[in-house]
């Protein structure tokens, strides 16, 4: 046995990921109040869990801070980022960064964060972590957005986000590097749609992934749960041999006056090792929690004593370069305007895939029948109340 010069040992560890429950914010100050309970479920998590082996690494879910109001409401961009959203460093960082500090952990967090430095007036999905100093010590921006979100990403900006950060892999999926906890890559939600995205991150060196939240109807189709949201997320811990931290949102209240949460999740949270086996679960998103260990140095004897199935080491990578030549979805969407509304957003996507149809990637069905398409919501169709009333009247004088 020889001893590597260029690392140390990393003890395992205890990972843990919270669905706490979810307030819709209408203004920033609203956030508040989503910390608290945030707060309340790391103490209760850290006084259980850290008596089986020292806690290193708490994961929050996608919404936990904001909720998806922008989502549900189709709000206007430029509004959303003045109003609901954070600065990263900012007031709720240092929120967090106390409970990192206190219990000398990382905190992996999500929340839609304006990113000045960028461009103005825009927002970002944005993934943080805070280390143990209680400084943010990670950043990253995710890449792909479902149809109904309204965030920007850096494709949308792809010259501008170059021009400051490179074209390469660390560029838009970077990786922090540690001496404690291993190598930690943060995407969302999805991102983890496309296998490319956790394979770009083990490239960089991840050794831990962490994908916050699925909605229904992709973690409720199967038995006995996890739906194609875990089958995504077993798949790609094996491809890549990854942990993956997978913690689901919690119950979400729409607005402050509402009555009863919605579980649009139905829990599901997880966590999978680097071969693909799922070592927590929880069918709750009641408040719920989940623990298991990670062993860094396991993961690194499996890859570096396997001749079978650490499977990056024999990829031929030049069969599949000519493949992402041609774009299908095209970039640089919102650098001279602000992001358009679901509606016509849809329309780009039903290009896309016209496109793929005239290059033969997708044969067209015989019959041809309506498709998905975006129905108004509350205030959404010119014709019903203003965001303004309804602020007023889901949200009131809430403090």
């Amino acid at each position: 046995m020889t001893e590597s010069q260029n690392s140390k040992p990393i003890a395992p560890y205890q990972a843990i990921g919270l669905s706490t429950p979810i307030y819709g914010v209408a203004e920033r100050k609203h956030i508040r109040h989503n910390l608290e309970i945030i707060e309340e479920s790391i103490h209760a998590a850290i006084s259980m869990i850290s008596i089986n082996m020292p806690v290193k690494v708490i994961c929050l879910a996608e919404g936990a801070l904001t909720g998806f109001t922008d989502e549900i409401f189709d709000l206007p961009h430029k509004m959303a980022a003045k109003e609901l959203f954070i600065d990263i460093p900012g007031e709720e960082t240092e929120w967090l960064g106390r409970l990192a500090k206190h219990y000398k952990t990382y905190i992996i967090f999500q929340c839609k964060a304006r990113w000045p430095e960028v461009m103005e007036d825009r927002f970002f999905n944005t993934l943080f972590i805070i280390g143990p100093n209680g400084d943010v010590v990670h950043k990253a921006a995710k890449n792909h957005i479902w149809c109904r979100e309204r965030s920007c990403v850096p494709h949308d900006v792809y010259d501008r986000w170059v021009e400051l950060f490179g074209d390469g892999i660390d560029a838009f999926y970077p990786v922090l590097k540690t001496d404690d906890i291993g190598n930690i890559a943060t995407i969302c939600c999805s991102d983890g749609e496309y296998p490319e995205a956790v394979r770009a991150c083990s490239f960089n060196g991840a050794e831990v992934v962490y994908r916050p939240s699925e909605a229904a109807p992709m973690t409720n189709s199967g038995y006995p749960g996890g739906g194609t949201w875990m089958i995504q997320n077993r798949a790609h811990a094996e491809f890549n041999s990854v942990y993956m931290l997978c913690p689901n949102a919690g119950p979400v209240y729409l607005s402050s006056t509402s009555k009863h949460p919605v579980d649009i999740a139905g829990g599901n949270s997880h966590l999978v090792d680097y071969r693909g086996n799922v070592i927590a679960y929880s069918g709750s998103s009641n408040n719920s929690i989940i623990a298991a260990t990670i062993d860094i140095e396991a993961l690194r004897q499996f890859r570096a004593m396997n001749l079978n199935s650490n499977w990056m080491k024999d990829l031929r990578v030049e069969l599949f370069k000519r493949m992402y030549e041609e774009p299908i979805h095209p970039k640089n969407l919102w650098m001279d305007q602000e992001p358009l509304g679901h509606d016509e957003v849809d329309d780009i996507y039903r290009a896309n895939m016209e496109r793929l149809y005239e290059r033969g990637t997708w044969t067209k069905p015989y019959f041809k029948h309506e498709g998905a398409h975006f129905t108004p919501g509350p205030g959404g169709d010119g014709e019903g109340s203003s965001w303004e009333e309804i602020k007023k009247e889901m949200w009131g004088n809430w403090d």
